[in-house]
């Protein structure tokens, strides 16, 4: 995994990706750019729209941690019953998010 940290980074140093045009790009644009590096996947590039552009709206349904705070909390298992839930915080995706990966320190 240090590996594809430095690839991303070598993308930005080398101007294979330019951070002024990452920031004006919309959530799945900045997805697809990203899935380009190797050893990036969508999982990692919604954790950089999240915790490194800080968008707001971000929902990672391929989230380990996501999905088992939704199971602790919400009883649910199935992506698409998870994701019509999701819709409910929208546009502060992120930040439900944030409180459902907190709601797994507390037992």
């Amino acid at each position: 995994k240090g590996n594809y940290i430095k690839n991303i980074a070598k993308a930005f140093k080398d101007g294979d990706l330019d951070i002024k045009k990452i920031i004006k790009m919309g959530d799945e644009e900045v997805i697809k750019e990203l899935t380009k590096i190797k050893g990036v996947g969508k999982w990692t590039a919604e954790m950089i729209l999240i915790f490194t552009l800080k968008r707001e709206d971000i929902f990672s349904i391929g989230d380990a941690g996501l999905k088992r705070a939704i199971k602790n909390l919400y009883k649910l298992e199935k992506d698409k019953d998870i994701l019509k839930l999701s819709e409910k915080w929208k546009p502060l995706r992120s930040h439900a998010s944030w409180y459902l990966w907190r709601s797994l320190e507390n037992k």
